[in-house]
């Protein structure tokens, strides 16, 4: 075996098995192993402008979400509102560090890293550069990925406020608005594949930071 046909070689990530270089495949479709049923490689035809303007438009309703109040209580002329922040500091000044912890790591920091991370990458790849630090980037947010809850969140936030009407009056703010449509907007981001990214970076050119490739990213409708 030559150098120019190992690689051109790829390997199942589950068994380890051994296949010739990638096939263009059919809109929505992915080549699977045969040995183990493992997902080898998806087809690239998905629209970098529109996965990148959804990361942008999730980072912005991120912050919004992260500013402003989720819901105001009124219990006997008593009004108490509270952004996500002030919860986790509430849970931590209860002695709950623990679950305080996990709530920010869940709901702020790995969602923030990753889309951060993925409009970085989206963000240069669209206009012909590979980012410094690429191979890393992806991993971070292949890493990250399964740890962002959003949508537990959301789920537990509703659970909540079903159980506390009957006992104070609940008023929607905006945050709770800001952190449905992220939670939507997530579940579109996360149905990207970063894995696709390396592809591109190869059709794209060498990976250098900084460097100005010749050929542009071609995106498939």
């Amino acid at each position: 075996m030559n150098v120019n046909e190992s690689e051109e070689l790829i390997a199942c990530h589950e068994c380890d098995a051994l296949y010739k270089k990638k096939r263009a495949l059919p809109q929505h479709s992915k080549a699977q192993c045969p040995r183990c049923g493992a997902m080898l490689y998806q087809s690239i035809a998905t629209n970098l402008d529109r996965i990148c303007a959804m990361t942008l438009a999730a980072l912005i309703t991120f912050m919004i979400a992260q500013g402003f109040p989720i819901v105001e209580l009124d219990a006997n002329g008593m009004t108490s509102q509270t952004t996500l922040i002030g919860a986790i500091m509430a849970l931590w000044s209860e002695q709950m560090k623990i679950i305080a912890v996990l709530v920010f790591c869940c709901t702020i920091l790995f969602p923030l890293t990753e889309l951060v991370a993925l409009l970085y990458v989206l963000m240069l790849l669209r206009t012909g550069f590979v980012p410094p630090g690429f191979n890393t980037v992806l991993r971070a947010i292949q890493f990250v990925r399964p740890w962002g809850m959003i949508e537990v969140f959301m789920l537990g936030v509703l659970v909540t406020l079903v159980k506390m009407v009957s006992i104070a009056r609940v008023v929607p703010e905006a945050a709770l608005f800001a952190f449905a449509a992220l939670t939507l907007m997530v579940a579109v981001v996360v149905s990207f594949d970063p894995r696709t990214l390396w592809e591109i970076a190869e059709r794209t050119g060498p990976r250098r930071a900084g460097r100005r490739v010749a050929t542009t990213v071609r995106q498939k409708s």
